[in-house]
């Protein structure tokens, strides 16, 4: 017969405290995330209030009254610039008028603009101004035709389609990009006999085989490769991306700032967006109150008990507790994302001087490693923030890239987004279109060997066409 007996086993476990989670919370937010979890913090705990908020100004400096000579450069077309001897002013007026948002013209306003100048008939033009609708951001048909316009006479539809497919600009309203580049080559004034017939070719021409083509087009060598220099200058495969505007700009607002004065680095965090938080002092007096017997009074204005106060002086205490756990993450936050900063700056310091294509190869275990952290803090601190450098303004997750090697740090000395640099520079400053292989060839030159397709694979990772597209 089993029997049971009672037994004690010891173990450890964690267990995550709400405060605790709020400091992991904290370490992973952009600045931008953390003002308003701050905002959300001040409404929920009374004891937590804003000693300072750099970010926000007074109606006493906005009102204060003025002196007589900013007056006059108000008033005048003179900035003032030579009269302060810095370009300070200078730079803040230019980056707010810089700063000044207009509505971008789409592609559908541009046709519809032009469509009013060309004369058409009245049953025409609702015809064409609903196929302009119709256009994606490349200026394509959404919908075909036949199921846009239901019962329509075809010829009308042609007619419209026509003049859509003439404006400016001219190619749109196609089915694809085959069928646009063969309207914009019909409508080259001076197009070059047998472009059309050549387009259709585009996959021979794209690979250089012009003398292949030479011979399906009846024609000589020469005669194809002005052609293919015509269609590459003059024809354009998407003509309605010049005016895409749903990619939405994103402005980010850097969390730290690295800069070079008289040959050191300069790091600062960025505290102007992050206001600084304190206890408010009437809460700490009620914390701080002893509890004295028969000296308040109750609702009914009769002495009250020790009691009653206790349960008041308990809130205060306990928000203030709150409010000092907050800011001490705050304050651990920045402490966490300073440290992180200065190592990356101590890793990539030929990327500060030199620039992007000289980015080494970094692992989040090397920044572990030197500030004796775990992985995931340092994943947590770089996402999502961002650096100002005088190269430009780079997510903290930029400076943590492989080797070409795939070993890391300590694989080759070229990290895979540094040579993508290279390679942006390559192609931007070429004099004349670099297929992939010469680029890898070029590449191989200064001592780094990449196939051709990995090199396909960085241009297209770089947003950047292939030879025949550039």
């Amino acid at each position: 017969m089993q029997l049971q007996r009672p037994s004690f086993v010891q173990e450890q476990r964690f267990k995550m405290s709400p405060q605790l989670y709020q400091s992991i919370e904290l370490m992973a937010l952009p600045i931008v995330d953390l003002r308003e979890k701050i905002e959300e913090e001040l409404e929920r705990n009374p004891a937590l209030e804003v000693v300072e908020d750099k970010s926000v100004v007074s109606l006493d400096a906005i009102y204060a009254p003025k002196k007589e000579e900013d007056e006059y450069f108000e008033t005048s077309s003179d900035s003032g610039f030579t009269r302060r001897g810095s370009s300070e002013d200078s730079d803040e007026h230019q980056k707010f008028i810089e700063g000044v948002l207009a509505r971008q013209e789409t592609l559908q306003d541009h046709l519809l603009w032009n469509l009013r100048l060309v004369p058409s008939g009245k049953d025409i033009r609702p015809i064409a101004e609903r196929i302009i609708q119709n256009l994606n951001e490349d200026g394509f048909h959404k919908e075909p035709l036949d199921l846009l316009f239901p019962g329509v006479d075809p010829a009308k539809i042609k007619e419209a389609l026509t003049v859509v497919q003439s404006l400016d600009p001219p190619g749109t309203a196609a089915a694809d990009f085959r069928e646009s580049l063969l309207v914009q080559a019909r409508l080259l004034p001076d197009a070059p006999e047998g472009m059309e017939e050549a387009l259709k070719y585009l996959e021979l021409l794209e690979r250089g085989k012009f003398g292949e083509t030479a011979k399906i087009l009846n024609c000589t060598e020469e005669e194809v490769r002005e052609i293919f220099k015509r269609i590459k200058e003059d024809l354009s495969p998407f003509p309605g991306r010049q005016f895409a505007t749903d990619r939405e700009t994103r402005y980010v607002v850097p969390d730290v700032q690295v800069t070079v004065k008289e040959g050191e680095f300069v790091i600062v965090l960025n505290n102007e967006e992050i206001p600084v938080l304190g206890i408010n002092p009437f809460f700490k007096e009620i914390s701080q109150t002893p509890v004295l017997k028969k000296r308040a009074l109750n609702k009914a204005g009769e002495p009250a008990s020790g009691g009653e106060l206790k349960p008041v002086r308990d809130f205060a205490r306990e928000n203030i507790k709150e409010a000092e756990w907050f800011i001490r993450s705050i304050n651990q936050r920045n402490r966490t994302l300073f440290r992180v900063s200065r190592a990356i700056v101590d890793f990539q310091r030929t990327f500060f001087i030199n620039g992007p294509k000289h980015l080494a190869p970094l692992t989040l275990r090397d920044i572990a490693q030197e500030l004796e952290v775990h992985e995931t803090t340092i994943s947590r601190t770089s996402n999502g923030k961002y650096m100002q450098t005088e190269w430009g303004v780079f997510e903290l997750r930029h400076f943590f890239t492989n080797s070409i090697s795939g070993a890391g740090s300590a694989g080759s000395r070229y990290s895979k987004e540094g040579v993508k640099e290279i390679i942006r520079e390559l192609i931007t400053r070429e004099d004349r279109r670099f297929s992939d292989q010469e680029i890898s060839e070029l590449l191989a030159k200064q001592g780094i060997n990449l196939a051709r397709r990995t090199v396909a694979k960085y241009r297209n990772e770089l947003d950047l066409g292939s030879s025949y597209v550039r």
